[in-house]
């Protein structure tokens, strides 16, 4: 299913944990892991004279993949590396697509305010822009890393990109032997209180069993054995975050619009918000429109 993982990978806390579970990942898929360094030449701090302080980022890059391909040699994980000099998210994001990457694995620090945009943000940006699946790992002390998963949530709104995310997850799930857990969200806050409320009701709790009997068909199609269904009514991350807890959820997976802009549907905005607080892997997958 995966020939070529990509591995954004800069030498912080928690890549090490991220490369491990990469590589469990390239083992049972059999592939090939091309380690990446972005050399981030964007920077206010950078300051070029005579080339050299590209250099120096550059130098520093090799290193930091030298240490990583190391421990792939130890791992017995096939694998290449690359250093790039450029604007982080947006290089991963072409490079992937450019190189024919099958999925890009790279942590995100899931920090909140200042902190957390610094951080966190790059991860989440590649999130945005890739055109290629994502699988983000929150590196937090609560974070669960089990693989092969035996459970997957795949929350889903009914829209085309969530059953276009929902295909792909489903052929991860199918080849792992994994329990599916399907989730879709009724959103009471977005309901009144005048007699309007009622019918809204309905038909948000009708959309939302019409969402999950779409994704728990294609299951089926996909050859997907286990399947549980889930209608919950709250708010969407709430919700996504109290079901991995109460089942025991290894990885979530979910879908992007895949539109370069800020104008993004709701699911879009519901993904970064999952990859920022979930305690388990995300994979985001981009809607191929």
């Amino acid at each position: 299913m995966y020939d070529n993982i990509l591995l954004p990978f800069d030498g912080s806390e928690g890549a090490a944990e991220v490369l491990h579970h990469a590589s469990e990942l390239a083992h049972w898929a059999d592939a090939t892991i091309q380690i990446l360094y972005v050399a981030d030449t964007t920077r206010d701090s950078v300051t070029v004279v005579g080339g050299e302080a590209i250099d120096v980022l550059e130098r520093k890059g090799k290193e930091i993949v030298e240490e990583a391909a190391k421990t792939l040699d130890t791992l017995g994980v096939p694998y290449s590396t690359d250093v790039i000099q450029g604007n982080p998210a947006p290089t991963i994001a072409d490079y992937a697509e450019r190189y024919n990457q099958d999925i890009v694995v790279m942590p995100t620090h899931g920090r909140e305010g200042i902190s957390r945009y610094l951080i966190g943000s790059v991860s989440e940006k590649v999130v945005r822009l890739s055109s290629v699946p994502v699988l983000t790992v929150r590196m937090q002390p609560d974070e669960t890393l089990n693989f092969p998963y035996e459970n997957i949530l795949i929350p889903t709104d009914g829209s085309a990109a969530a059953t276009h995310a929902a295909e792909h997850v489903l052929s991860l799930a199918s080849s792992i032997d994994a329990t599916v857990h399907v989730l879709s969200v009724v959103e009471e806050a977005s309901l009144g209180l005048d007699v309007r409320s009622t019918i809204s009701a309905e038909e948000s709790e009708q959309a939302a069993t019409d969402a999950v009997e779409t994704v728990v068909s294609e299951a089926d199609t996909h050859g997907v054995t286990n399947t549980v269904r889930h209608i919950e009514h709250g708010t969407p991350v709430k919700e996504i975050l109290s079901c991995i807890e109460s089942n025991d959820i290894d990885a979530v997976g979910m879908g992007t619009t895949g539109k370069r802009s800020t104008d993004r549907i709701l699911l879009g905005s519901v993904a970064e918000k999952t990859v920022r607080s979930a305690p388990v892997p995300v994979m985001t997958v981009a809607d191929s429109a």
